[in-house]
């Protein structure tokens, strides 16, 4: 109470009396508006702050007796007679909130940007001013609440009309009414009853809006169901800021801010994980601690499950949890406490998805990658790509699915619910047989898109009608490399099946396509799986055909030359078994290259000369080119530069006559080792400008194929040559060049290009 006995809202409607105003005219001569006035009259809104408090006494015109009066009632107000009108239902749990800094803070620049005070200097809702509503999404169990609750707590002093938390229960199967949750929302901030019976039912939509439009509040709409509960509920004016929470993206609603929610990042878990169970025991096992964080997702939900199983187990090491966990059929199992279980909390969200929707979505369970594309939907639906893309953005909408560019990707918690929902929907031989059909359709299309780099296929015919575009090799490419967890899970099936004329074909169709990826990793799986399939189905050229290619991968991919040695060695065996002559003399080339790889020339020599006669015999110039390159190689590491020179023009030559005889690809790659070795023995001979622009030239033509693995040797050879230049700016902007290349580069030459960098006038050319 003020001095006189008056509270805030007394004295202040008897000034205004006596200064002969209506509350409109107050309004107009203050610049606060007409409702906050009505409100503080009332005593239904906490006593203001000074700056409104100014502008009211301005307005009145009151001397300074009557605004020391005004202002000392307004402080009385403040400190208790009428708090801050305001439901604080904070639940228990959010004390221990941990991460999310750069959420919190998005909250926070947006929770300044609307307490900002009006162009007088007074905190009124003045008609420009805008509530700030934010819509935080994610799947279930990311922390969406409690990230909202946390905001607000620690927000709630910017908000001095009040907060309030309410909960919309969208993921009930009749939420309340858009009437109801208005309804609580007025009677929250004691609305009388009187004036909630004079609106009406039809007049308490704009009595909520006039309501929050007055009142520099807070509001947290937690669990929404979709945009038509939510719309109605946003205040259309004021300087609110409300927080709505949901499971669903909520796409529809305009003008808001968006905050997706994911999985904490690792040490974010741990440090929340170790909150639960103490320092003592997580620092105990910091590797099973990671492993319990790792296994479950990184979802706050499911780290909260199983900090509390382990806070109420104290006998059980930490270790026995993630080992408990380790096993993928029983996880979702033993994260649980209580009544809380991460299915329980998968289950509401599946439970509300179309037919359609419920289908892919436990059918995605049986992609082996981390991400799939439309086509993969439209294959696991038996549908068109535009069906599938609809059936594909509602799992979004719903929280389900994640995006990453054009691809889908859901979290691995998920993926072993919806593994669980796929065998109790559609049985164990359903499940089993929709694995069948998408990796058939993986493999199919593997053949069609590796075939576009082998001689004698290329472009698929214009007729076949494609789920996926393979009418380039770039996209073929892509779509290799995109798919490849996936195309090489469904191999290895196929192989485990003893499908394993799929498995040769397979290999045999990405056999030059390997020359295009070469540091991908699973080459030597590739490889070595097609050669068992050959000797299992007696198929003897088949056999050496695929050793030989698994010997090259050994040598390139693996740098493991002496490892490739008894494999070719095999190869020769098989084919002088069966007399193949072309497998014979690849025997022979890849030995010479793992022998001129560790150093012994006169062997690699030896083994060329062999590889050139029986290829010649052959008639194969593909070999016998490769070969002619490999010689040329064998010389100039030998240090013979004329001689070397000599046979790269030779073999440059042989290339030229070839002409169309010349599988386009093969031709663009030999050219690019023949004029890169003309300029590296122009390096040898001290020939540096000649040198340099043959090396340039290679890179140029290295561009045109689309090959980076080779673009980044080419540009360490120009570094070095560069270097024994003595031009060494030049030098360091190549090695640049190779190291922008990232995981596309040949990693061997990623590390000398940084070893250049770091000292490139200590390095002298090889």
């Amino acid at each position: 109470m003020s001095a006189g006995g008056q509270g805030f809202g007394a004295l202040l409607r008897q000034f205004r009396v006596n200064a002969f105003l209506t509350i409109e005219g107050l309004a107009e001569a203050s610049g606060v508006s007409v409702r906050g006035i009505g409100d503080l009259e009332r005593g239904r809104r906490a006593a203001p702050q000074r700056r409104t408090v100014a502008a009211l006494a301005d307005g009145l015109k009151l001397d300074e007796n009557q605004r020391d009066q005004l202002l000392a009632a307004a402080r009385v107000g403040r400190a208790g007679d009428f708090g801050p009108v305001a439901v604080r239902t904070f639940p228990r749990g959010i004390n221990d909130f941990i991460g999310r800094e750069h959420e919190l803070v998005s909250l926070a620049t947006l929770a300044v940007g609307n307490a900002v005070p009006g162009a007088d200097g007074a905190e009124s809702a003045g008609a420009g001013s805008r509530p700030v509503v934010v819509a935080v999404s994610g799947p279930p169990g990311t922390g969406k609440t409690a990230l909202a609750l946390h905001a607000a707590q620690k927000l709630a002093d910017r908000f001095p009309d009040g907060q309030m938390v309410l909960d919309l229960r969208g993921m009930d199967e009749e939420p309340p009414s858009t009437a109801e949750l208005m309804l609580g929302v007025l009677k929250a901030f004691h609305v009388a009853d009187a004036e909630l019976v004079e609106a009406g039912p039809r007049g308490q939509a704009a009595l909520y809006q006039n309501l929050l439009a007055d009142r520099q509040s807070l509001l947290v709409f937690d669990n929404a169901r979709d945009e038509a509960q939510v719309q109605p509920l946003l205040p259309a004016r004021g300087r609110a800021m409300v927080m709505v929470t949901s499971r669903r993206v909520l796409t529809g609603l305009r003008n808001v801010h968006r905050l997706s929610l994911g999985e904490m990042a690792a040490e974010e878990a741990i440090a929340f994980l170790t909150g639960i169970i103490g320092e003592e025991r997580a620092s105990s096992d910091p590797s099973a601690l990671s492993d319990v964080a790792r296994q479950c997702g990184y979802l706050p939900l499911a780290l909260r499950l199983a900090g509390s199983w382990l806070a109420t187990r104290a006998g059980w090491t930490v270790r026995r949890l993630a080992d408990r966990l380790a096993v993928e059929e029983r996880r979702l199992d033993a994260l649980v406490a209580g009544d809380r279980t991460v299915s329980a909390a998968f289950d509401l969200s599946y439970r509300q998805l179309t037919p359609d929707a419920a289908r892919l979505f436990r059918r995605l369970s049986v992609v082996p990658g981390p991400d799939a594309g439309v086509a993969c939907a439209a294959v696991l639906l038996a549908q068109d790509l535009l069906s599938a893309e609809e059936v594909l953005e509602e799992l979004v909408e719903a929280g389900l699915l994640g995006t990453h560019g054009d691809r889908f990707r859901m979290r691995d918690l998920l993926r072993l619910y919806a593994h669980g929902r796929l065998e109790a929907d559609e049985g164990r031989e359903g499940g089993e047989q929709v694995r069948a059909d998408l990796y058939r359709w993986l493999l199919e299309t593997t053949i069609v898109a590796g075939r576009w780099f082998e001689p004698g296929h290329g472009a698929p015919p214009a007729s076949r009608q494609e789920l996926v575009d393979l009418s380039s090799a770039d996209l073929a490419r892509r779509w290799l490399q995109l798919q490849g967890i996936n195309w090489l899970a469904a191999l290895h099936a196929a192989a485990d099946a003893g499908d394993h004329a799929t498995v040769v074909e397979v290999a045999e169709a990405l056999h030059r396509f390997s020359d295009q990826w070469i540091f991908w990793g699973n080459w030597p799986d590739v490889f070595s799986m097609a050669a068992r399939s050959a000797e299992a189905l007696g198929d003897e050229t088949s056999r050496a055909t695929h050793l030989n290619y698994y010997a090259w991968t050994l040598i390139v991919c693996e740098s493991s030359p002496a490892d490739s040695l008894p494999v070719s060695g095999q190869a020769l065996a098989v084919a002088l078994r069966t007399g193949d002559v072309p497998q014979q003399a690849g025997s022979s080339y890849y030995r010479a290259w793992a022998y001129r790889n560790l150093g012994s020339l006169a062997e690699a020599s030896d083994c060329y000369g062999r590889a050139a006669s029986l290829l010649e015999s052959a008639g194969d110039p593909h070999g016998s080119l490769q070969c002619l390159l490999g010689r040329s190689l064998n010389l100039l590491t030998q240090g013979l530069g004329a001689a070397a020179l000599d046979s790269y023009q030779r073999t440059l030559s042989f290339l030229d006559e070839a002409g169309d005889l010349m599988e386009p690809y093969i031709a663009g790659t030999s050219r690019v080792g023949i004029v890169s070795g003309i300029g590296r023995t122009f390096a040898l001979l001290e020939r540096w400008e000649e040198a340099i622009a043959y090396l340039n030239a290679a890179i140029r033509l290295c561009d045109d194929l689309g090959n980076l693995s080779v673009k980044s040797m080419h540009l360490c050879h120009l570094g070095e040559v560069l270097l024994s230049a003595g031009r060494e700016t030049e030098a360091r902007e190549a090695f640049h060049a190779c190291v922008s290349l990232g995981s596309d580069a040949d990693p061997q030459r990623l590390l000398e290009a940084r070893v250049r960098l770091s000292r490139p006038g200590s390095v002298k050319s090889r």
